[in-house]
């Protein structure tokens, strides 16, 4: 074996290191997009609910008493949001609970609850509602297989190398879980 077999063999080791490189780098902000695509839904899921929720505050001012501390909290994060175009995922918990909240109050208004203005916007918020939670579910997906890219052989030599950090899952505490609890 003289030395340009070796020097070939050399360079064939090299390139193909160099392409484990690139092809992992290259999944790894696949993913990363991924992720930030997701998210990016989340916020236009609640751009939507937020929308809706002044048209929700006039139509039950005509009709009920309800809770104003509630109310001028949903109110306010929603300027807040508007004010800032992002939100934290503690926000949006908060925000969750706080909606629940103001419409486990409203629907004990049986003239409100008949309302048909009314019933199209709570519809309106469920759905939205629900397409919020699968837009959750899929960031988790997301954020786990890149979690998990970040964390194997051999694609977290690479993370470590270009920096990519794992993020954190969209969660809820367990008290949170629970039916809101409203007296009147």
């Amino acid at each position: 074996m003289n030395i340009m077999d070796l020097v070939y063999i050399v360079l064939a080791v090299l390139l193909v290191v160099i392409i484990i490189v690139l092809v992992q780098y290259n999944g790894l902000i696949k993913l990363q997009n991924r992720v930030k695509k997701s998210k990016a839904n989340i916020e236009i899921y609640l751009n939507k609910r937020f929308d809706l929720i002044p048209n929700l505050v006039e139509v039950c001012k005509g009709y009920s008493n309800y809770e104003s501390d509630t109310l001028e909290e949903i109110v306010a994060l929603r300027a807040n949001y508007k004010e800032q175009k992002k939100f934290s995922i503690g926000d949006v918990e908060r925000m969750h609970d706080r909606l629940n909240q103001y419409l486990a109050i409203v629907e004990s208004y049986p003239d409100l609850k008949a309302n048909s203005q009314y019933l199209n916007l709570q519809k309106e918020l469920r759905d939205i509602e629900d397409q919020l939670e699968a837009a959750r579910r899929i960031y988790n997906d997301d954020v786990t297989e890149y979690n998990t890219r970040v964390e194997t052989v051999p694609s977290n030599i690479v993370a470590k190398l270009f920096a990519f950090e794992k993020t954190e899952l969209f969660q809820i505490d367990n008290a949170k879980r629970e039916n809101v609890n409203v007296e009147l």
